[in-house]
């Protein structure tokens, strides 16, 4: 009886081991398929622009450099300064490595590399091919022409690691060229801690403080000026070894140069480079696998993990592993919790935002926590560039289950924003308010760059924003708030002009802005970065009242097809670029709009408009590395992982998502603990039945909570 008892263990065992090894391969795999390099490049052929180009138009601007989810540093080449995230893939030097990285013309903190020989600070930067460059999630490796180095870097949350490989490892020094990031650099200080340890800062909107050891004692560290240029080479004796590779570890604190030591010794100090690139590659597994898909080809299994990759890089990790921070009035404080970047609302409200919450709610809290942390100090909850998209977040991320937050705290944030006119808040409230809708400024003569209101597009999102906080109202009984929120949430119907069918700028005393050309795009004159077209179809809280603006269904169909169908005229815009008619997939205003089909009852034209931008619209250029245009923190990333497994946030702040034809047979969601799946049945465009669990789903949404059920979501189509 032991003898057989002892068999079927050794048989448990091996199928436990069976299974272990299999599930990690599986990991191994969608770590393998997601490429760096995809969104590093740029546009330049008209065709797939849509103009003919006279300057360089703006990529993904995304970086191929190595980063954690979510994490503080992200250690990148820097190719172009100025440019969007330091790197653009078509140039052929490497000026240093930096340490922060968004893709947002900011950033790019503290430039360090390794160099040998005679320095010039004018001359410092090395060439580089791609032919021996690499880069994997946690990762990137490139040779320094140069040098004859090869050089590698890995992070972990705080803390990152440099290992440089000579090819004649005599006279090892390290540049640091603290002059430079892509802000404005009022400050900074290098200097010798220790036989092998220098430490400093760089300042620029924020103190960046760096602890840095090297596995070779330092002789001394000198300044090198050119002409007003000035770098700092860091020269180390050399070891007995003269092959051994030169290795940085370096700590990171926006607190101090005491907490980055503190950061560096708890992260990598005792680890070595080896140990620190495998844990950064275990983190993004983990991450990766609760999105488990198959049966679509090789480049689509590529681009699917890319853009799932890349939606995970921001917002970013601002504290410290003690929990200390620096808050909004710029004091040193420890209140329990992760302290992240505020989220690019105007971009990834849409989708990037309730994809991080259905992946990470843990850090989907602590960035609530985080934006009510400086809203509270500053009496309104923190907005982004354009708009008061902060509302659809916490509340789109409550009704999906998202609770461990003061959520009273940040509700009186957005009461604040929806009501209270100040600075901080909502521009032009105001005149919302009192009005109904947003004038614009009366300008003869406007062009692209006409510094205006953007009252049409400010209108219409107020809309919304009105509807998101409506929905918190609701669900915390606050009937009175609700039901002043729920009457403004028409807004935008002020701004529909009948005679044109479009949503057109009126002036104060409510004439229609004339001439009107709706072809012509404007970043900040009627419409913020778009055109008349692109802007008029956002209503994604009303779809149903705002086609009940048109004289028919049928009317209105008429028009919404002139939207894919009516060439663009070439006007050149640094952010719009490629276009089907006059939709422009490489800029958000329009993302959500193709959708409204389906309140007509043609869900297959959506799907066909989907099919063709996930297709050919992320892997775009000769070397099939462009996005369509720029990720903008992940929510061009973000639209594609969600389109691509059949789910789309239609309404971000509704815990429901609109049900698409997934790029995908199958698909393996892991929600928190709750797995459920999607098989596609079919490889029509026009849905035919849907059904979640075996029972029939009428219409085309699922709730969220529905979707915790852990059950299968069968999409047919003819």
């Amino acid at each position: 009886m032991r003898k057989y008892f002892k068999i079927i263990i050794t048989i448990a065992l091996i199928v436990i081991s069976v299974g272990c090894s299999v599930r990690e391969k599986e990991n191994r795999r969608l770590v393998d398929y997601v490429n760096p390099f995809i969104g590093t490049t740029t546009l330049w052929d008209s065709i797939n622009l849509g103009y003919n180009p006279t300057r360089r138009a703006w990529g993904a601007e995304a970086y191929p450099g190595a980063s954690l989810p979510n994490s503080m540093v992200q250690v990148t080449p820097v190719t172009m300064w100025r440019s969007g995230s330091g790197y653009q893939y078509e140039d052929s030097t490497i000026y240093a490595f930096v340490h922060t990285s968004k893709g947002h013309w900011n950033l790019c903190y503290v430039p360090l590399i390794a160099v040998s020989g005679d320095i010039s600070p004018r001359n410092y930067d090395s060439r580089y091919s791609h032919d021996n460059e690499s880069a994997s999630p946690g990762y990137y490796q490139v040779y320094l022409e140069k040098y004859n180095i090869n050089a590698e870097v890995s992070p972990s949350l705080r803390s990152a690691y440099h290992k440089y490989t000579y090819k004649d490892g005599k006279d090892k020094k390290i540049l640091a060229d603290l002059a430079h990031s892509n802000e404005h650099v009022r400050d900074w200080k290098i200097e010798q801690s220790g036989d092998n340890i220098f430490t400093g800062y760089q300042q620029t909107r924020a103190n960046f403080y760096f602890y840095a050891v090297t596995n070779h004692n330092i002789k001394n560290i000198e300044s090198i000026e050119d002409g007003g240029v000035e770098v700092s080479v860091i020269n180390l004796y050399n070891n007995d070894d003269v092959n051994q590779p030169l290795e940085m570890k370096i700590g990171f604190s926006y607190v101090s140069i005491e907490n980055a030591k503190m950061n560096l010794e708890q992260e990598i100090l005792s680890k070595d480079f080896a140990q620190v690139k495998q844990e950064a590659s275990d983190i993004w597994k983990t991450l990766l696998s609760k999105i488990e898909v198959s049966g679509g080809t090789g480049e689509q299994m590529e681009t699917f993990y890319s853009t799932f990759y890349r939606a995970f890089l921001w917002p970013i990790l601002l504290s410290d592993v003690n929990g200390e921070y620096v808050n909004a009035k710029g004091e040193v404080v420890n209140n329990g919790f992760r302290y992240y970047s505020n989220p690019s609302f105007w971009d990834d409200y849409r989708n990037k935002l309730i994809l991080l919450g259905m992946i990470s709610p843990d850090v989907t809290a602590d960035v609530i926590k985080s934006i009510t942390d400086r809203g509270t100090i500053r009496g309104f909850m923190p907005t982004f560039f354009h708009g008061d998209h902060a509302s659809a977040f916490v509340t789109g991320s409550y009704l999906r289950g998202i609770r461990n937050f003061d959520v009273q705290k940040s509700y009186q944030l957005l009461l604040n924003n929806a009501f209270v006119d100040g600075e901080g808040g909502r521009p032009h409230l105001k005149e919302y308010i009192e009005r109904g809708w947003i004038s614009e400024m009366d300008i003869e003569n406007p062009k692209l760059e006409t510094i205006a209101k953007a009252a049409v597009t400010k209108t219409q999102e107020y809309a919304y924003d009105d509807y998101a906080t409506a929905l918190l109202s609701k669900a915390l009984g606050d009937s009175v708030n609700y039901k002043k929120l729920m009457e403004r949430t028409g807004s935008y119907k002020h701004l529909f002009d009948p005679a044109t069918q479009l949503m057109r700028g009126r002036l104060a005393n409510g004439e229609w802005i004339t001439p009107f050309d709706p072809k012509r795009p404007y970043y900040e004159y009627m419409y913020r970065e778009a055109n008349g077209w692109q802007s008029t179809f956002f209503a994604p809280h009303d779809p149903e009242g705002f086609i009940a603006l048109y004289p028919s269904k049928e009317a209105f169909e008429v028009k919404f097809d002139s939207l894919f169908t009516i060439p663009w005229d070439g006007y050149e815009a640094h952010n719009l670029t490629t276009f089907i008619g006059q939709y422009c997939h490489g800029n958000q205003p329009g993302h959500n709009s193709m959708y409204l089909y389906y309140f007509i009852d043609k869900q297959e034209k959506t799907q066909k408009i989907l099919n063709k931008i996930m297709n050919n619209y992320y892997r775009m250029g000769a070397g099939k590395l462009a996005y369509s245009g720029m990720d903008d923190a992940g929510e061009m990333s973000s639209w594609y992982v969600l389109n691509a497994i059949g789910l789309y946030t239609y309404s971000p702040a509704d815990p429901e998502y609109i049900i698409t034809v997934p790029l995908f047979e199958n698909i393996k969601f892991d929600l928190g603990g709750n797995s459920f799946s999607i098989q596609r049945k079919g490889n029509g465009e026009k849905i035919s039945k849907i059904t979640y669990g075996g029972s029939n789903i009428e219409g085309y949404f699922i709730s969220h909570d529905q979707l915790k059920e852990g059950k299968k979501l069968i999409i047919a189509t003819d």
